[in-house]
């Protein structure tokens, strides 16, 4: 249960950061703007799934098992 909270909090912030608007440099490239969009994206992916993986181990921790 406790893995699930923890999951849905992550998902929840992973919402938070995806609908934000990304900080667009208006003097780059279009194709620099695209890159950077793709950047941002893959670390907040990563983030989510580096939480989600590591749920089962901070429950764990947690309740000292």
């Amino acid at each position: 249960m406790l893995e699930g909270a923890i999951i849905l909090l992550s998902c929840v912030i992973f919402s938070a950061f995806a609908s934000s608007a990304p900080a667009i440099d208006t003097s780059a490239s279009a194709v620099s703007m695209i890159w950077s969009y793709v950047g941002e994206l893959t670390f907040n992916m990563l983030v989510l799934v580096g939480t989600i993986k590591m749920s089962d181990r901070i429950v764990k921790e947690m309740m000292g098992l």
